[in-house]
């Protein structure tokens, strides 16, 4: 219940900030790429919606070096894998208005760009509440060592996150202000 209205509360101050905030600079996210001892081959973003911080441009620019992207795609039973995108390629919108690429092959992405309702200092993520990414991360996780990084606005902090055992933390979280 707690989880549920602090994603009500944290949903309010995104939607307001969201219109005049400026969004996350992309040379922190390449920073953070490169300081990987393995050089990361496959990036997993998200499609925006709902006031997110918008990827799109980072994602553009690292396709742009040469990086591969891959977005998700939801599946039944609170799933979802990432699959191969590029911005030239068509995206069809699923079930919950989100466009998505269509399906060719899993991608099990070496880092992941995660949206966020809200966050902590300790780097615990509030997502919407499904699963989705908690479930793709832990599946991710089974299959080789992934960088997780989040994306909020500062604003969108908070003090102390309840948490679960599900509940998967980020490696960083990156905002307009600053990098935790």
């Amino acid at each position: 219940m707690l989880k549920k209205k602090l994603r009500k509360k944290i949903l309010k101050i995104r939607k307001k900030i969201c219109l005049k905030s400026k969004n996350i600079d992309f040379t922190k996210i390449l920073h953070l790429i490169k300081k990987q001892k393995k050089n990361p081959k496959n990036i997993g973003g998200y499609f925006p919606v709902n006031n997110e911080i918008d990827d799109l441009e980072i994602l553009k620019k690292l396709e742009k070096k040469k990086y591969k992207i891959c977005l998700p795609v939801v599946k039944k039973n609170f799933d979802m894998d990432f699959y191969n995108f590029s911005f030239d390629d068509p995206l069809i919108i699923n079930k919950y208005g989100i466009p998505e690429p269509q399906k060719k092959s899993v991608v099990y992405p070496d880092i992941i760009l995660v949206p966020m309702v809200g966050f902590d200092k300790s780097l615990n993520r509030l997502g919407y509440g499904g699963g989705y990414y908690d479930r793709v991360i832990e599946k991710l996780m089974k299959k080789k060592k992934i960088l997780k990084i989040g994306l909020a606005f500062s604003a969108q902090q908070i003090n102390s996150l309840p948490i679960s055992k599900y509940d998967k933390k980020m490696d960083y979280i990156v905002t307009e202000k600053y990098i935790l």
